[in-house]
């Protein structure tokens, strides 16, 4: 079985062969043939070097390495002459993604027959075919720079007070210092925003100090938007940022190098610190990462680092920390809202209202402890006192004029409309507002205001002074005798007899009879 000669090897035949002993002596001592021996030894000659006893230096073993196995290396056949002859379309068709076996075919089709092993070694010597750019170790920087962030699920809560089968899983937030690898451990259930904050937190209280620069993973929680030179930061946590003075240099996608001192932590932290632990609520877990991270991983010796991290930490890194905040952060709810038909946004479970152009339109919500915030278009827009879940917060303001009296149920302003009608409206106003409850009676003054606009203020007040007078507080009442007002017809005056002229009136003397004279008798006497 073939069996390559070690340098040391080498040098031990050439020292042995330096004293004089014969080769089937050197050989059986260093334990190769001595047809190999008599082959390193013609090649040592051919180098120049001499059985004078001197010591062997590493240079003299290198020429006759060469000597033994040139850098050119064996002889290519004709298949090697082939590739390199058809060189650049086998770099092309590689270059757009052509496998090697389809390159084969393609190149047969063309009358040249290439052996695949051949073709395949000459992709991989001189086109790097298969292989992946080489790594580059980063520098680990300054003492007290850079925490890098991960985040996985690393474990399970077991549930004894409902059923002891049941179990609920957590995942960690990791964070681990560049230079010293000291490590801190915060489980949660959530991977939100509002739990990066409170991770983040955590870790400035364990390491005693605040880091520089934070290196996260592209979790949503963080990063809005992922991407290599100008990633987007979300508004929570980029408003964090700007509050604690750190700097945020977001891994690539898919690049675990940019990240390389917490990648493998999330496995590690699950098989070491939680594999096999019987923890029953979220604290438990927090309490035995805390206790985990200090007295058993932080003692550990760092395989890379030959230190153990916590006393690399408290060496170097923890006093280049800058200090660590003194009052907690009250940590934001940011939303996205929709502006009801109503004029009001829920935010957390309670109501709160903004002007009314606003109505039908998205607007967005920043809600700490004290105070929420409503923005449109970056502008704000409008502030309101939090409240509870369930509880609302409306401005009168926020409303037309015509609504918000009744909306608020303000009383007087709408006795100030009806008394702006006229005065007998204003008393016939208060009388129907005169009860215990008198936002219950705020309709009828509204159908009060209703028949002022529809018959006039005047004829109104008329009405409203006859029907105060009869102590007639009713607004049907009221209106019946408005209506009756209108509908009935006033009543004629007198006016002097006057005789219509006859329509067909002649003169007497078209009614006379014509008359015609008597004739005379044939006896000449007198008629009768």
């Amino acid at each position: 079985m073939f069996r390559e000669v070690t340098m040391i090897e080498l040098k031990e035949v050439l020292r042995l062969w330096g004293k004089g002993l014969p080769k089937k002596r050197v050989a059986a001592q260093v334990g190769l043939d001595p047809k190999t021996v008599r082959r390193y030894l013609k090649a040592a000659t051919a180098a120049g070097l001499h059985a004078d006893g001197d010591p062997i230096s590493d240079e003299r073993v290198r020429e006759v390495l060469l000597a033994l196995h040139p850098v050119g290396g064996r002889p290519r056949g004709d298949g090697w002459t082939l590739c390199t002859e058809q060189r650049e379309a086998i770099r092309r068709w590689l270059e757009v993604g052509v496998r090697l076996t389809k390159i084969r075919k393609l190149l047969a089709r063309q009358g040249v027959r290439i052996a695949y092993p051949t073709l395949h070694r000459f992709a991989v010597l001189e086109l790097q075919f298969g292989r992946t750019a080489p790594t580059i170790p980063v520098l680990d920087g300054e003492a007290g720079q850079e925490l890098q962030v991960d985040t996985g699920w690393v474990g399970w809560l077991t549930l004894p007070l409902i059923d002891h089968r049941k179990r609920r899983r957590f995942r960690a937030w990791i964070f681990t210092a560049v230079r010293s690898r000291y490590r801190f451990v915060y489980p949660t259930f959530e991977e939100t925003t509002a739990r990066a904050i409170e991770a983040c937190e955590a870790a400035w209280e364990f390491f005693g100090g605040m880091f520089h620069v934070l290196i996260p993973d592209n979790t949503k929680a963080i990063i809005l938007t992922a991407d290599p030179l100008a990633p987007r930061i979300t508004p929570a946590f980029l408003e964090y940022a700007q509050a604690r003075d750190l700097h945020i240099d977001a891994a690539r996608v898919r690049h675990p190098r940019d990240k390389a001192r917490v990648e493998r932590a999330v496995s590690g932290v699950r098989d070491d610190c939680f594999a096999g632990e019987i923890l029953t609520t979220l604290e438990d877990a927090r309490v035995h990462a805390l206790q985990w991270c200090r007295e058993d991983y932080g003692w550990r010796l760092h395989s890379r680092t030959q230190r153990r991290p916590r006393e690399h930490f408290e060496a170097e890194e923890q006093a280049a920390l800058r200090p660590a905040p003194t009052t907690p952060y009250d940590i934001p709810l940011w939303s996205e809202p929709k502006v009801g038909r109503d004029q009001l946004v829920a935010v957390a479970k309670a109501l709160y209202s903004v002007p009314y152009r606003y109505v039908r339109q998205y607007v967005t919500a920043r809600a700490d402890q004290q105070i929420v915030r409503f923005y449109h278009h970056e502008a704000l827009i409008k502030t309101h006192p939090r409240q509870p879940p369930g509880g609302r917060s409306i401005d009168p303001a926020d409303y037309p004029v015509e609504r918000s009296v009744y909306a608020m149920r303000d009383v007087a302003a709408l006795q100030r409309q009806a008394t702006a009608q006229g005065e007998t409206i204003g008393r016939y106003a208060a009388a129907l507002l005169d009860s215990p409850l008198p936002w219950t009676r705020m309709r009828r003054v509204y159908a009060l205001l209703g028949l002022v606009r529809r018959y006039g203020a005047a004829r109104v007040s008329e009405a409203c002074a006859a029907a105060l007078a009869a102590d007639l507080i009713d607004v049907r009442r009221l209106q019946r005798m408005l209506e009756l007002a209108s509908t009935t017809p006033p009543a004629p005056t007198p006016s002097a007899r006057v005789l219509s002229l006859a329509r067909y009136l002649r003169p007497a003397s078209q009614y006379a009879l014509p008359l015609r004279p008597a004739a005379p008798s044939s006896e000449g006497g007198e008629s009768e």
